[in-house]
């Protein structure tokens, strides 16, 4: 009986560090619902989890979710309360019927399998620059069609098909209280702070970043009373307009590269997330029904 007994600690032990040992993005890739906990978000954007997330509905009056077969639709609650209100401002822009709506998070959060370094804790929501002119896509056809792109220059202007749609939707998501900030490609911000009139507090949020031209990512802020959420640092004051033209400069007249340090170390690889390396409420999520 001892032995036995013996035998099977042994085996639990070696299931528990096998756990320990697995990447958090097999992890939490492979659950394919939420945890039935209460609504929270644990840890930061680019390294947490989320319990209690809500699956945005695949159609809905003004937005359809692309790209079902990633299973990314999930979100905190307030995450997808703020998509249903900002598709409802997109419905009344010309040429719009409302959003297409990119990833979100998995649905428990975590590190996911491909992608996305951020998108962990159900507060990232990444929305097509494309116009939603028909809310009637199938899930096959949903897998097949694309966003397009806005960028011209390599990002340092918008294109042709940059509207003044884009501003105001844009626009409309920053001068929501809970987004923390706004990503799109250099050239947007740049043409955002030539057009912007009155009140441009709201500049503040939309910060310039590489790539976000298929679409733009919006960061909430961790809900009020939330316990364990890491927001991210506020933005820098002002409107960061300068700061995004200095940007577009550079894209147009590079600066010289810097000489190689043949002394510098070679950068070290990025070293996959386990679930220890995650906040401690990541494994109650995990394990929850």
């Amino acid at each position: 009986m001892r032995l036995l007994f013996a035998s099977f600690c042994l085996l639990i032990a070696g299931l528990i560090s096998a756990s320990a040992a697995t990447p958090a993005k097999q992890l939490f890739g492979a659950k394919g619902s939420a945890s039935q906990q209460t609504p929270a978000a644990f840890g930061s954007y680019a390294k947490g989890c989320v319990a209690g997330a809500v699956q945005l509905p695949e159609t809905g009056p003004t937005w359809q979710a692309m790209r079902l077969s990633r299973n990314r639709n999930w979100g905190h609650p307030e995450t997808i309360s703020f998509i249903e209100k900002l598709s409802q401002v997109a419905a009344r822009q010309p040429g719009w019927d409302g959003l297409y709506i990119g990833d979100i998070s998995q649905p428990r959060g975590g590190p996911m399998l491909s992608g996305h370094r951020s998108h962990q804790v159900g507060l990232d929501i990444d929305i097509w620059m494309r116009p939603a002119d028909r809310l009637n896509y199938s899930r096959a056809q949903r897998e097949k069609i694309s966003s397009i792109s806005m960028r011209r220059n390599n990002g340092a202007f918008v294109n042709s098909d940059w509207t003044r749609a884009h501003h105001e939707i844009i626009k409309a998501a920053a001068q929501d209280k809970r987004v923390a900030r706004i990503f799109v490609f250099p050239g947007a911000k740049v043409q955002m702070c030539k057009d912007a009139k009155g009140d441009r507090r709201w500049l503040r949020k939309i910060r310039p970043w590489w790539g976000h031209h298929y679409h733009f990512h919006v960061r909430l802020a961790c809900p009020k009373g939330s316990q364990g959420c890491v927001n991210q640092d506020r933005p820098p004051r002002g409107d960061g307009c300068d700061a995004a033209q200095k940007w577009v400069d550079d894209i147009l007249s590079p600066p010289p590269p810097k000489p190689a340090d043949p002394n510098a170390p070679a950068p070290k690889p990025r070293r996959e997330y386990t679930l220890s390396d995650l906040p401690r409420q990541c494994s109650a999520v995990l394990q929850s029904n």
